[in-house]
C-alpha cells in the first residue's frame, strides 16, 4: 500500500481507503445497500487494516450511526494508527439536514463517542446546500472552534458536484473536498477542480470510484436491486447507459469489455492517476473486496495513454442522462 498527504492537513492516508456506507446496513426506505452481516463487516475492517488501508470514511447517516460504531469497535486499541473521516449535517436519510452550529456540535460529539479516540481526524459537511456559508457565517466559526478545541483535527466538505466544490475553494477555509471521480464521471478532472484544489493545498477524496458497482462489473443492466437499495432510484435508461459505458471505457483502458478481476483494479488505478487525489474510497463489504481493492495501489496509476483514451471518449460521449 502506498500513502499520500491529505492536502495540508498534516495527515497521511492510504491511496485506497475504506468506504463505509455499506457496512452501516439497512436504513429506512431505499437509502442504503441493504442489510449486512456485522461479523463480515468486522472481518472486512480487520483485513483492510492488515493490507495497509488506513483511511476510513463514514457518516452518522450510514446505518444511523452503526457504521461509525463498527469502526470504533474495530479500532479501539489501534485508533492512532488510522485516519477516520466522518460527516455532519445529515443525521439520518429521509430527514431534513441541519447545518446549524448547535446541530454540528451535537453531531461531532456523538460521532466522537461512537468512533472513540481523542479526536475525529476529519469532519466533513455532508452535502451542504449552496449558500450555506454566506447565510450563516457561524458555521465556519463553529468548525474552526471544534478544531481549536481538539474535537476534530481538520474539516472539509463532501459535495454532490465539482461545481459546488469550486464555489467554496478560496471562499471558506475547508481543508478537504470529497467529490465523485471515476471512469464514468470525470467532471472533477476536466472542470479544473483538481488543479484548483492543489493550488490551494486542499486535499481531495475521490468518491464512488467503482460507480456503484458498474465499473467493477458486479452491476449491469440485468441487475435487479432489492427494494431497500438506494440504486432503485435510477431510471432504466441511466442504468443501461452506465452499463454500456463501463464496457466502452474498460475497453478503452485496455481491461476488456468482459468484467473480470482487472475491472475494479483498473477503475481504482484511474483515480490514482491524478496526483491531486489523496485517496479513493471504494465501498468495502468483505475481506475479499478489501483484498481486491487494496491491490490497485501496488499496481500503480494507469499509464498516460489509457487515461487519455478514457478522457477522449468522454469528449465524444455522455454517460449521464437527465432525469
Amino acid at each position: 500500500m502506498k500513502y499520500r498527504p491529505l492536502g495540508s492537513t498534516g495527515l497521511e492516508v492510504s491511496e485506497i481507503g475504506f468506504g463505509a456506507w455499506g457496512i452501516g446496513g439497512a436504513t429506512a426506505g431505499a437509502t442504503s445497500y441493504g442489510a449486512t452481516d456485522d461479523a463480515g463487516s468486522r472481518t472486512a475492517l480487520s483485513r483492510a487494516f492488515d493490507l495497509g488501508i488506513t483511511f476510513y470514511d463514514t457518516a452518522p447517516a450510514y446505518g444511523d450511526g452503526h457504521s461509525e460504531t463498527l469502526i470504533g469497535e474495530a479500532f479501539r486499541r489501534r485508533r492512532s494508527r488510522i485516519v477516520v473521516a466522518t460527516k455532519a449535517g445529515q443525521q439520518r436519510w429521509g430527514q431534513p439536514p441541519d447545518f446549524s452550529p448547535a446541530a454540528l456540535l451535537r453531531s461531532a460529539e456523538a460521532s466522537l463517542r461512537r468512533l472513540g479516540g481523542d479526536a475525529i481526524d476529519l469532519l466533513q459537511l455532508h452535502n451542504p446546500p449552496a449558500g450555506l456559508f454566506a447565510a450563516d457565517p457561524d458555521v465556519v466559526a463553529t468548525l474552526d472552534g471544534l478544531r481549536e478545541a481538539g474535537t476534530i483535527r481538520a474539516w472539509g466538505v463532501s459535495v454532490k458536484s465539482p461545481q459546488e466544490a469550486s464555489a467554496l475553494i478560496g471562499v471558506v477555509p475547508a481543508a478537504v473536498v470529497q467529490v465523485n471521480l471515476n471512469m464514468l464521471d470525470v467532471r472533477a478532472a476536466t472542470s479544473g477542480l483538481l488543479a484548483e484544489a492543489a493550488f490551494h493545498g486542499i486535499g481531495v477524496i475521490a468518491r464512488t470510484p467503482l460507480c456503484f458497482g458498474f465499473l467493477s462489473g458486479t452491476v449491469d443492466e440485468t441487475t435487479r436491486f432489492a427494494d431497500d437499495d438506494h440504486r432503485t432510484a435510477w431510471s432504466r435508461a441511466q442504468i443501461v447507459r452506465w452499463a454500456d459505458g463501463a464496457r466502452q471505457l474498460h475497453d478503452a483502458a485496455g481491461s476488456g469489455q468482459a468484467p473480470g478481476r482487472d475491472w475494479s483494479r483498473t477503475a481504482l488505478r484511474f483515480c490514482l492517476s491524478f496526483p491531486e487525489v489523496a485517496t479513493t474510497i471504494p465501498g468495502i463489504l468483505s475481506a475479499a473486496e478489501a483484498e481486491e481493492n487494496a491491490a490497485a495501489s501496488a499496481a500503480g496509476p494507469l499509464d498516460g495513454v489509457a487515461v487519455s483514451r478514457i478522457l477522449d471518449l468522454h469528449s465524444r460521449e455522455s454517460f449521464f442522462l437527465r432525469s
